[in-house]
């Protein structure tokens, strides 16, 4: 019997203020792919990974997360789907009054009962995992660089070793050498840290990074689905002129 996908969309919809920006969109991750949704700006990219973690409903159709229908569920029935994914927003969202340390060890401190020697380990673990050495747990958000608050975003993601990583355009505003290393570092988590994810970006050289699966969204429609190389070959000229550069 053939497993269930851990993500599955069926003739998903949404809009807003009258505009259709998702129009019937579907797709599936099975358990160990990275999809990768690429789009131009406002093509409605992250409404997908928001609607993924419930934190919008679709005006129409169907979103299973391991194997529920969640479009529907009230806040208090979505806390326990929530706790399985780890979410990793375009800004980070770090805390800006907590430190480096207790940003990441907020949700073991919410959501678990572990000794806070645990705490601390897993905590120095993750930040060793991402790149980040002792020096940064002490410091505020506000006095790293870019690239260090990503990672300090994906290190507090995987705090609660979720089953389903979420990445919101994790290498916009970085420079080449930061988004290089944000990029490489996905693709390690996928051996043996967090093997299922769902990445949305304009970027095309992350996609070819960390990418087993990619969904071209073009007019709230994929106009072309497959492996990065069956992507690129696409014959459709919309899906060209994205990959060129032309209309992103």
């Amino acid at each position: 019997m053939t497993e269930a996908p851990v993500i599955e969309a069926i003739d998903l919809r949404k809009g807003f203020n009258g505009r259709e920006v998702l129009r019937g969109l579907s797709f599936a991750v099975p358990k160990g792919v990275r999809l990768v949704i690429m789009g131009g700006s406002g093509a409605g990219k992250t409404v997908c990974l928001r609607l993924i973690a419930g934190l919008l409903r679709p005006d129409a159709g169907q979103i299973r997360v391991f194997g529920r229908n969640i479009e529907r569920l009230s806040e208090e029935a979505l806390l326990p789907i929530r706790r399985r994914m780890g979410y990793v927003f375009q800004g980070a969202a770090l805390f800006d009054s907590l430190t480096v340390y207790d940003n990441v060890a907020y949700a073991l401190h919410e959501h678990t009962s572990l000794a806070e020697s645990v705490v601390a380990d897993r905590v120095r673990h993750l930040l060793s995992l991402v790149g980040l050495d002792t020096e940064a747990q002490g410091k505020l958000p506000g006095e790293l660089s870019g690239g260090m608050r990503k990672r300090a975003g994906i290190a507090r993601a995987l705090a609660i070793e979720p089953e389903v990583m979420l990445f919101d355009e994790p290498t916009a505003g970085l420079d080449p050498t930061n988004s290089k290393m944000v990029a490489e570092l996905i693709a390690e988590l996928g051996t043996g840290v967090c093997d299922t994810a769902v990445v949305v970006t304009h970027d095309i050289e992350l996609a070819n990074t960390v990418a087993d699966r990619v969904a071209i969204l073009i007019d709230g429609r994929f106009a072309a689905t497959g492996t990065p190389e069956q992507v690129r070959s696409s014959g459709d000229p919309a899906v060209q002129a994205f990959l060129t550069g032309e209309a992103r």
